[in-house]
């Protein structure tokens, strides 16, 4: 059971690392924060950074919960 939740910790480390590493940055320079601060306070937030926003936030809990699995085991 223990090498099953380190080899799946794992797992979700790499994927985690990925979607974070993926992901577009907020501000990309004095354009990108007056763009940036019009994007999000009329929330247009498209393709494929909404999906690495979803995937980051569920690996993210998954990360978590494995940790603590991991801890009491």
């Amino acid at each position: 059971m223990y090498i099953f939740l380190v080899i799946v910790h794992v797992i979700i480390a790499i994927i985690l690392i990925a979607s974070v590493l993926l992901q577009s940055g907020k501000s990309a320079g004095l354009s990108g924060a007056i763009a940036g601060g019009a994007q999000s306070f009329v929330g247009k937030k498209k393709g494929i950074d909404d999906l690495l926003s979803k995937v980051t936030t569920v690996t993210a809990i998954l990360f978590i919960v494995n940790s603590i699995l991991l801890a009491v085991v």
